[in-house]
């Protein structure tokens, strides 16, 4: 596995996130986080869990008090038909419980029918799994949704997986439930698993989340992977889990997070029981935000950005995912193999402005920018004077 590591790419958003932890006075719109704190529910349950002394393992799992709110949750709120809490396994964050998936799913050779563009670690940890991703491009006309016709016609012998991220990261795209019912229909005959990424699941504007297991027949053939770090602004507390009805895939999922991990973080275990135990008004609150912090940045990019960059407002997600005019590029002398790499080299370096070159998400991205709304008002508010000032030295 060593010298396999070095096939393995390193995101763009860690070396970003690194290098603006150099920059003075940064906006920090580049990581995928919110500005928000968790919940005193998260909070008081988790100094509980400390002067309890509830320091000591726990089952490789999870705590089965979690793991039965989680089932729960997956049962009324996501109409997945779990049975039992022990098909719950409880990860250290959503990107543990991916990689957890892809170690226990994937066989070498296998093809994976991912969207582009695409949360670059999904890449990473298919081919970490000795597997191979497919990119199959999501079309910004189709409000970055696949053109179902094209993703069919990518697979192959080969395929075993069609992963699904929905709402997405980076564009923020939602499938329909129209969507997810032809998904589902090919992976039925076509004898396909369906890895869903439901990481976004809370933050939806337009539209509705619907999760693929919970149609007809697709529990069995769908691992559902969910994180509270977007819905509960629990990012640095890493409390993910997983849902497997497969007994052998869930033996061999929870033998990676045996020996990744033992058990997740005790303390923040209780904390995700107190986020679902206490009142999920903070969910819509968090939402409601979110939206009105994405619809003040994109009226600020109409103002500071118009000519230069263009996007509609995502359906989902917090990003503005947006694109990057060439011809004013060309003109501001912005050069070099990746248009997206030199605008997001020139915010960060001449505006303090974290962002990512929509490249890192996928061939399919070149020339757009991600940049996260998530942040306070009064940051996003600080990026657009940055931009506009940055902008106006180079308007043509």
């Amino acid at each position: 596995m060593s010298s396999f590591l070095d096939t393995v790419p390193v995101s763009a958003i860690i070396k970003i996130r690194d290098l603006m932890h150099t920059v003075k006075d940064p906006f920090r719109l580049d990581q995928g986080d919110v500005s928000f704190d968790a919940p005193d529910t998260v909070k008081e349950a988790m100094v509980k869990a400390i002067a309890d002394n509830r320091s000591h393992y726990l089952p490789t799992t999870g705590l089965p008090r979690l793991r039965q709110l989680l089932a729960e949750k997956m049962r009324t709120e996501n109409g997945i038909p779990v049975e039992s809490d022990d098909d719950v396994v409880v990860t250290n964050g959503g990107t543990h419980g991916l990689w957890a998936v892809c170690q226990g799913l994937l066989e070498p050779g296998d093809e994976v029918i991912v969207p582009d563009p695409e949360w670059p670690p999904t890449m990473a940890m298919v081919i970490a799994a000795h597997a191979v991703p497919v990119a199959v491009p999501l079309r910004e006309a189709l409000g970055w949704r696949w053109d179902l016709d094209e993703m069919e016609r990518a697979i192959t012998p080969k395929t075993r997986v069609i992963y699904l991220n929905s709402p997405n990261n980076p564009t923020g795209g939602v499938l329909t439930r129209a969507d997810l019912e032809r998904i589902a229909a090919i992976a039925r005959e076509r004898n396909l698993w369906v890895i869903s990424d439901e990481a976004y699941e809370h933050v939806v504007y337009n539209g509705e989340h619907i999760s693929i297991a919970s149609l007809p027949g697709m529990y069995e053939r769908t691992i559902p992977v969910y994180t509270l770090s977007k819905s509960f602004a629990m990012t640095g507390l890493r409390l993910g889990y997983i849902s497997i009805k497969d007994p052998v895939i869930r033996a061999r999922a929870i033998k990676i997070v045996a020996y990744t991990t033992t058990n997740v973080n005790s303390v923040v275990q209780y904390g995700g029981i107190g986020a679902l135990e206490g009142s999920q008004d903070v969910v819509r609150e968090f939402r409601d935000e979110l939206l009105a912090r994405r619809n003040l940045f994109y009226d600020g990019l109409s103002r500071v950005a118009s000519g230069i960059l263009s996007g509609t407002p995502p359906d989902g997600a917090f990003y503005a995912f947006v694109r990057i005019n060439p011809e004013w590029a060309a003109a501001f002398g912005l050069t070099g193999p990746s248009l997206s790499w030199a605008m997001a080299e020139l915010l960060i370096q001449q505006g303090r402005i974290g962002c990512v070159p929509g490249v890192d998400f996928g061939a399919s991205a070149e020339g757009y920018l991600r940049l996260c709304f998530g942040r306070e008002r009064r940051e996003l508010e600080g990026a657009l004077a940055s931009m506009q000032q940055v902008f106006a030295t180079a308007r043509v």
